[in-house]
């Protein structure tokens, strides 16, 4: 069967890699078509195929607005010439798609459509854009969620048919394999601190609640809150008002430097005010830290296999308090790492993923 996995933007390499390798261990022959990532190297191909079809004039631009703006320019003809090359496929499942008013009218015609979900509806969305993706979703034949609350959510707010949903689980994200070691980056000081280390991970944005976990870390004695990621919103605010044990690291790190700061932490924190589900999460538990999740979107979900823990999503106090008692708890930590690698070999191992989502394929060509 000949799959093409299609990203344009290159918005999550990892899980593109993760999604195309799997498919090619299970049978598939696969073309990943997708685009530069502009951040840094990705994965090489393993088992299958890629394409940087997409803006690859924008690929070479610095200047963020300026890049957005290329990227408009060169989308209409490179989705035009993506349908083209898609006359080879016999499947076509995009991850994400850019545009919405306009890619419901770009998408390759005569064979199954698959779109996976991985937010339900855009987050701080432009006009129009709400709309567009609920329109979108009646192009496609099948949508993939990543957990049942993303099923009630197709279904129960935007309408989209029952047997048009199909829930597959986010696999387990390794992105540091095959990566030399790399020792703590340097914003992270020498890393000789022997005391625990809380780590809030990823891009940031406003729904993922640091100001929630900042107001929860007054107050805490004996332990370091690390802050990794790209910001996309400005932190100066907090950053001069967060309270003492706290780094900052904010900006894209290589999958060697992310590996070595998995490894330091103790705990892994994800206050998000509202999720559907997160590759964060799932990075984490590649790793094997323990989790700490706010109880909303799917991470109850998670929270089910005994890899993580959840609190009131919100709470800042409740936040704080089970902060403290994890940190203070050696033994459940310790369960807890042994359930992650449990889950990351069970239920979000990328072998049994495959195998369903290639099944979805062939019950849609049977149709």
């Amino acid at each position: 069967m000949r799959v093409h996995v299609v990203d344009p933007s290159a918005y999550t390499p990892p899980y593109d890699h993760a999604l195309c390798r799997a498919l090619g261990t299970v049978g598939a022959e696969v073309s990943l078509y997708t685009s530069r990532f502009a951040y840094g190297a990705v994965a090489p191909p393993a088992g299958y195929a890629r394409q940087d079809a997409f803006y690859r004039a924008a690929g070479h631009v610095r200047d963020p607005r300026v890049r957005r703006a290329v990227k408009l320019a060169e989308h209409v003809p490179d989705m035009l010439r993506y349908r083209r090359a898609a006359r080879a496929a016999d499947v076509v499942h995009f991850q994400w798609l850019t545009v919405q008013h306009l890619d419901g009218h770009l998408l390759a015609r005569g064979r199954p459509l698959v779109l996976t979900a991985h937010d339900i509806l855009p987050r701080e969305p432009r006009p129009g854009q709400l709309a567009a993706q609920r329109r979108l979703y009646d192009r496609f034949d099948a949508v993939v969620v990543h957990s049942e609350y993303g099923r009630s959510r197709l279904i129960g707010e935007l309408g989209v048919e029952p047997g048009r949903v199909h829930v597959l689980p986010h696999g387990v994200l390794a992105p540091w394999e095959g990566s030399p070691e790399a020792a703590l980056p340097a914003e992270l000081g020498a890393g000789d601190g022997q005391g625990p280390v809380v780590l809030f991970f990823g891009l940031v944005r406003p729904y993922k609640g640091l100001d929630l976990l900042l107001d929860a870390w007054r107050g805490m004695q004996g332990a370091e809150l690390w802050i990794v990621g790209m910001p996309r919103m400005d932190l100066a605010a907090l950053r001069a008002t967060a309270p003492g044990g706290v780094r900052w690291l904010t900006r894209f790190i290589s999958d060697a430097e992310m590996l070595a700061v998995m490894r330091r932490a103790s705990l892994l924190v994800l206050p998000y005010r509202e999720i559907d589900q997160s590759g964060v999460a799932f990075t984490g538990l590649g790793a094997g830290v323990p989790l700490l999740l706010s109880d909303v979107g799917g991470f109850p979900e998670i929270a089910a296999s005994g890899a993580a823990r959840t609190f009131a999503a919100g709470d800042s106090a409740a936040l704080g308090t089970a902060m403290r008692e994890l940190l203070a708890d050696q033994a459940a930590l310790g369960d807890m790492v042994e359930r992650a690698r449990a889950a990351a070999t069970g239920p979000y191992a990328w072998e049994s993923i495959a195998q369903r989502t290639l099944a979805l394929y062939r019950q849609l060509l049977d149709r």
